[in-house]
């Protein structure tokens, strides 16, 4: 038994304090025990393969790399509704038929929460491996107790084609997928070109020469850049 587990049946709470992070034991306890069950890759680990993969240059061993960010939909109501062991049930059906439906080369991550991340590198087409997406889509048949189906959305982006840093790769899989939310849920979406607007009057000239020096020490446009930053404030209030 892990020291956090034994902490977590020897702990009595008295303060608020203590309640609060009895509350956390528990809750990170769950998270465990789903990728236990799945022995899914974590986030971390999926950039760092991305990175890697990326900087080898597949384009020129003829290699297609098309990464894909998947959402359970609605998937708060199910621990609200069901109970949190129900919620993690689900969560292990989807990952479990997501690994039983894609191909052996298609290397799975469990992002966080209810999101996994998917990386396609072979020989596969952009096109082939959307509509093997669409086609896994539309057969999730993973369901909760009271009998309702369950559906996922999809987002994917193409290396070099949509971008080729790994930060920018994520970023525009991640806005095809909440442009897939949006616009109705239960449906695959491609990353696609982004209408861009200038710079506003909003930043200080400190910022502006900090970023600039930035963008210079790192080869990467300054757009880029602010569209990272900008992203990482979304999911921080998870918009």
């Amino acid at each position: 038994m892990s020291s956090q587990k034994k902490a977590a049946e020897n702990f009595h709470p008295v303060t608020v304090e203590d309640h609060m992070t009895l509350a956390r034991i528990h809750a990170e306890k769950k998270i465990s025990s789903v990728n236990d069950a799945l022995q899914f890759p974590g986030g971390d680990q999926f950039e760092k393969d991305l990175t890697e993969i990326l900087a080898s240059d597949p384009e020129a061993a003829g290699e297609t790399v098309v990464i894909a960010l998947t959402d359970c939909d609605e998937f708060d109501h199910i621990n609200k509704d069901f109970g949190r062991e129900e919620g993690d049930r689900i969560l292990i059906a989807a990952g479990t038929y997501l690994k039983e439906s894609l191909p052996a080369e298609a290397k799975i991550y469990r992002i966080g929460g209810d999101e996994f991340g998917i990386i396609f590198r072979g020989a596969m087409e952009r096109e082939e491996i959307f509509l093997l997406l669409n086609e896994v889509r539309s057969n999730y048949n993973v369901t909760t107790p009271d009998g309702v189906r369950q559906s996922m959305t999809i987002g994917m982006a193409t290396a070099f084609m949509d971008a080729s840093r790994c930060a920018e790769l994520i970023r525009k899989a991640d806005s095809a997928l909440y442009r897939a939310k949006i616009s109705g849920r239960n449906k695959v979406a491609m990353a696609k070109e982004e209408k861009m607007v200038p710079k506003t009057s909003h930043y200080t000239q400190d910022q502006l020469q900090r970023l600039a020096k930035l963008a210079k020490k790192e080869g990467i446009g300054e757009a880029i850049l602010l569209r990272e930053a900008l992203d990482m404030l979304l999911k921080k209030y998870d918009v």
